[in-house]
């Protein structure tokens, strides 16, 4: 099984410049991907698949989008993909559009059997996830349960960013993740700053980018730096 899981897409470089010597790296040669514009709300899918078409042209890669088939065409699409690209948005609405065209079985039958190598980043990323429970967007749309792919057995929250305002009284992104933690002590979360991505290839993972990620689980915490990524183990104190 092979994936790249990134915090996000832009950066002052441009859309996917940053990572895209790691996605020419996950492509292996592979030309045509079939990418799934579906978390775009305020972004229509014809503009978001032509900027993933220019954003991925420089990596060799030429990309197309099954949105404007049926639901079953679109299903036939994704079992003939060789990379499949889930990009950001709404990770709600994302969900509730692979769902109600019964794409998510079909994904995860295709890239955990290595027929297919998967690229996402930030809704993308999340619903590589178990669940979508730990994205930061709002529930705009129904889903009609938050259960997703399970690509990898923890959670990924994107963005990750633990910024304390002066004067905002709100929730920092740590006092969040605590809330889940809380409630799914034996789940881990993976922090994943801007710049940052998941590798994972086979049995091996890890995690690249600038920044120290951090891990969350039940109480503990615990900051890791790029290398080699390992599931942290429940505590005998959770």
């Amino acid at each position: 099984m092979e994936l790249l899981l990134l915090s996000n897409s832009s950066s002052d470089a441009g859309y996917l410049v940053h990572a895209r010597d790691a996605i020419r790296e996950l492509a292996g040669g592979r030309r045509r991907a079939c990418f799934l514009p579906f978390a775009g709300v305020t972004r229509d899918w014809d503009t978001y698949e032509a900027l993933v078409r220019d954003a991925l042209a420089p990596a060799g890669i030429e990309v197309y989008s099954p949105h404007r088939l049926s639901a079953a065409d679109c299903v036939r699409a994704v079992e003939a993909a060789e990379l499949i690209v889930i990009g950001g948005g709404n990770t709600f609405r994302l969900l509730q559009c692979l769902r109600e065209r019964r794409l998510l079985p079909v994904i995860a039958r295709q890239v955990t059997a290595g027929a297919a190598r998967y690229l996402g980043w930030s809704a993308g990323t999340n619903v590589a996830c178990p669940t979508i429970r730990t994205t930061n967007d709002m529930p705009v749309a129904d889903p009609g349960g938050l259960d997703a792919l399970g690509l990898v057995p923890f959670q990924i929250n994107p963005h990750y960013f633990n910024l304390v305002v002066p004067g905002f009284r709100g929730e920092t992104r740590d006092q969040r993740l605590a809330e889940f933690t809380v409630l799914q002590p034996q789940m881990p979360v993976l922090g994943l700053p801007e710049g940052n991505w998941v590798r994972v290839c086979g049995d091996r993972m890890e995690m690249a980018g600038g920044h120290a990620a951090r891990w969350f689980l039940g109480p503990e915490i615990v900051d890791i730096s790029a290398g080699a990524l390992s599931v942290p183990a429940r505590s005998a104190a959770i």
